[in-house]
């Protein structure tokens, strides 16, 4: 399927001789994996304040679609024509990383004035780093968070899940209960995975969230987890909203929550400038808690300079003056930051005007308290391994402990 092919090409790194072509010398390209006008204006925004100190540098951000993404750039590098600077998603990390493809760009980072690479907490940097190496800077620690449309939660006459977090009541029941009661009351679809992807390209993030408020683990210290009576019980949960409950938008249907056809979605706030003229009222919550209380749950997006780049050092200092306190403040409306000062600063809360301050509390919140999703030098093949099971579990009829348990059959001797 198309994310297995998409998995097994970031593999291929490990076995690839990467031929590297040369670039015109003052022109930066840097791919990234949003088309969003008002994202790209402040990008461009950053490669024509660095062009005026670097006198003939052009940067040009080329998007690739987040589902496309690190199958493209593999094929990129493989092909000889690597951008000069990569938005990394955090899956795809240790596989790069491992097959030796990613600059070191701590000497130069710690080189520059008031860079303060301290700043990034040892908790943010675990995925760009290696002992003193430094492979990678997160420029987005985004939570993942529900958005929901408190349109459709007024017409069903149900609090939404901002004031049922207010009141304590904002768990995984609660979650469920108010999911099949917007579909019965409105029609529409109760809850519908990231981007509708959650069968394919996001299989990771569909299943985490509740995982993890169980009390399991997808894998960790060598083991499966999937198949333990934690995750059995969340993904037992999952299957019953989809194919029970018929709350949750099923494999082979599309919800689209951004153009209201569901009450709820699991996103991050850099997906929020799509509501800018949603037509209805929204709102952000913070994930539903479980058995195991709060936990929330971070997707990582790093900045990468490649080895066989012919314009690394120039690279380089573009990425530090792209991840600049000053900078990083600007980018924290779209792309929670790692920086402890930005992070702290009250600010932070004001600097998205779609969302409400306090509602920007709770991302904070969820930074400061929450883990990275699960990664692993050798995740290309692990997710290889994963989809296919995953596709047998989303049937109605699928036994949910026999179908983790070929999961963990399957991944354990990758672990």
């Amino acid at each position: 399927m198309k994310a297995a092919r998409k998995i097994l090409a970031v593999s291929a790194l490990l076995a690839l001789g990467l031929v590297s072509t040369s670039l015109s010398a003052a022109e930066l390209r840097v791919t990234v994996w949003t088309g969003n006008k008002a994202q790209l204006d402040m990008l461009n925004g950053f490669g024509t304040a660095f062009a005026k100190t670097h006198p003939g540098v052009t940067v040009k951000f080329e998007t690739i679609p987040a589902g496309d993404y690190t199958q493209k750039l593999t094929f990129q590098m493989a092909g000889g024509n690597p951008p000069d600077i990569a938005w990394m998603m955090e899956d795809a990390a240790p596989a790069f990383e491992k097959a030796g493809v990613l600059t070191d760009i701590g000497p130069a980072l710690k080189a520059t004035d008031a860079y303060d690479l301290p700043d990034f907490t040892k908790a943010a940097m675990g995925l760009w780093t290696d002992g003193d190496k430094v492979y990678g800077i997160p420029f987005s620690s985004s939570p993942f968070m529900i958005i929901y449309n408190k349109t459709m939660f007024d017409k069903a006459k149900l609090d939404d899940p901002g004031t049922l977090a207010d009141k304590g009541q904002w768990n995984m029941d609660k979650f469920r209960e108010v999911a099949k009661a917007l579909k019965d009351a409105n029609g529409k679809w109760g809850f519908e995975f990231k981007d509708g992807q959650g069968y394919d390209t996001r299989m990771m993030h569909a299943v985490m969230p509740p995982i993890r408020v169980y009390g399991g683990f997808a894998w960790q210290d060598g083991k499966c987890g999937f198949n333990k009576p934690e995750a059995v019980a969340a993904m037992t949960e999952l299957h019953d909203m989809v194919f029970k409950d018929k709350s949750i938008v099923p494999p082979g249907e599309q919800g689209d929550f951004f153009s209201g056809n569901s009450a709820m979605t699991i996103n991050q706030i850099s997906r929020t400038p799509n509501l800018a003229t949603a037509g209805f009222e929204w709102g952000i919550a913070p994930l539903p808690t479980g058995p195991a209380g709060a936990s929330p749950v971070i997707g990582q997006g790093g900045l990468v300079v490649f080895d066989k780049g012919k314009q690394k050092d120039l690279a380089t200092q573009f990425l530090a003056f792209m991840t600049n306190k000053e900078n990083t403040a600007t980018m924290a409306q779209y792309f929670p930051p790692a920086r402890q000062s930005v992070l702290s600063d009250k600010a932070f809360t004001q600097s998205n005007t779609l969302i409400k301050p306090k509602q920007m509390a709770y991302v904070a919140d969820a930074i400061a308290n929450g883990h990275v999703l699960p990664s692993h030098e050798h995740s290309p093949q692990i997710l290889a391994a994963l989809a296919p099971r995953m596709d047998a579990f989303w049937k109605a009829d699928s036994d949910v402990q026999k179908s983790m348990d070929a999961v963990c059959s399957a991944i354990q001797p990758l672990l």
